[in-house]
């Protein structure tokens, strides 16, 4: 085992994983050298927050913003890790600076999967993506979004708010692989009634036009517009990690504490880690926030830190509806209504899966989460 005193950390990665990694890690009580990398100039920031308010045709432009780091720790941003040199424990860095590490923190995230190498197809996945994205939807052009998950959906949410014409391509009916039937449609139908344009297709690819791109559907049939978004998916950055040994099968596997060694963590979208449903990546803010937070305290109190008990938490808000959900999704069959009812109004609802785990979800429904926790507790 990795022994020996803490006088410096490293946290690669200045997301949600990584803040919250520096801030466990001083509460944790450690109190030496902190460094905090970013590969992005800005400050940390909520992503959540850039596919849903950010992108409102409104002025506010503070919706992301989270408050100034405390962890006193010194950041370098701008700035991106392009190895790790463990036999001397030293993160390099690509301006050749080398930082000297006891403990690390693996917290680079994931970037958007693209399905090309186009300009003219966008994605949206940091902050500069969706200033730049809000940016064009002030002259209200017509708005071809690539990809059904929640994240296209949000997308398309906010174009169409902004006021544009907006067409959904969609492999099989949106959100239905990861919300299930139920809630799908309810999406869905509020899409719908709000103008959605979507097309479900087997496939889509985007290709080169005269002065723009297209996308071609399985058919044949192509689709046209001034502005193009994909959003198909994420990548995990593990590159700058390909000579360490460390990478299988495109994340970082760690044990439950996020630990891949006793010297170093993996946090965030980059990190696999058990789940009772096996090993999983699970790209989601609320498990990047509990993954640091049992890391980073796991680096500093070794054996003595708890593992991670971590229980899924979703939320999303698009075309009018808002909605929380606590537990593993997809889900299958009809709900129990706790409060509400069917329609798309205000409604709290329960589902149980065949494992005897429980689902809450709540639907345009004011409810504090430790409420919706304790519901999805009980709702087997």
């Amino acid at each position: 085992m990795i022994g020996g005193s803490i006088d410096r950390v490293v946290v690669v990665g200045n997301g949600i994983a990584g803040l919250t990694a520096a801030d466990t890690l001083r509460e944790a009580g450690f109190d030496g050298e902190l460094t905090v990398v970013g590969g992005e100039p800005h400050p940390a920031y909520s992503r959540p927050a850039l596919s849903k308010a950010l992108l409102l045709d409104s002025g506010d432009l503070s919706s992301h913003e989270l408050p100034p780091a405390g962890h006193g720790g010194t950041q370098l941003l701008g700035v991106r890790a392009t190895g790790l040199r463990l036999d001397r424990r030293l993160v390099i860095l690509d301006d050749g600076t080398a930082l000297p590490y006891d403990r690390v923190v693996l917290a680079t995230g994931s970037r958007a999967r693209r399905l090309s190498d186009l300009p003219e197809e966008l994605t949206l996945r940091g902050l500069d993506d969706a200033l730049s994205l809000r940016s064009r939807l002030a002259g209200r052009p017509p708005v071809v979004v690539v990809g059904g998950g929640p994240l296209g959906m949000e997308i398309a949410s906010g174009c169409l708010a902004a006021g544009c014409r907006v067409t959904l391509v969609s492999q099989g009916v949106p959100l239905i692989l990861q919300f299930g039937p139920y809630l799908a449609g309810v999406f869905v139908k509020a899409a719908l009634d709000l103008g959605l344009t979507i097309v479900q297709t087997g496939s889509a690819r985007i290709e080169q036009r005269e002065g723009g791109a297209r996308v071609v559907l399985d058919d044949g049939a192509v689709l046209e517009a001034e502005t193009l978004v994909s959003a198909v998916g994420d990548v995990p950055d593990t590159e700058w990690l390909a000579d360490t040994g460390l990478v299988a099968r495109g994340a970082i596997h760690v044990d439950s504490c996020g630990l891949v060694r006793p010297d170093i963590a993996a946090v965030g979208d980059l990190a696999a880690f058990p789940t009772p449903y096996g090993r999983r990546r699970i790209p989601l803010w609320s498990s990047a926030i509990e993954q640091a937070k049992v890391a980073a305290t796991a680096l500093v109190r070794g054996e003595d830190a708890p593992p991670l008990r971590f229980q899924p938490y979703f939320w999303t808000e698009q075309f009018g509806l808002s909605l929380k959900a606590v537990g593993r999704l997809p889900l299958q069959g009809e709900p129990t209504y706790v409060d509400g009812g069917p329609g798309g109004g205000p409604a709290l609802m329960r589902w149980s899966h065949e494992d005897g785990s429980g689902v809450a979800a709540a639907l345009n429904y004011r409810i504090a989460i430790p409420r919706l926790r304790r519901m999805s507790r009980t709702a087997a």
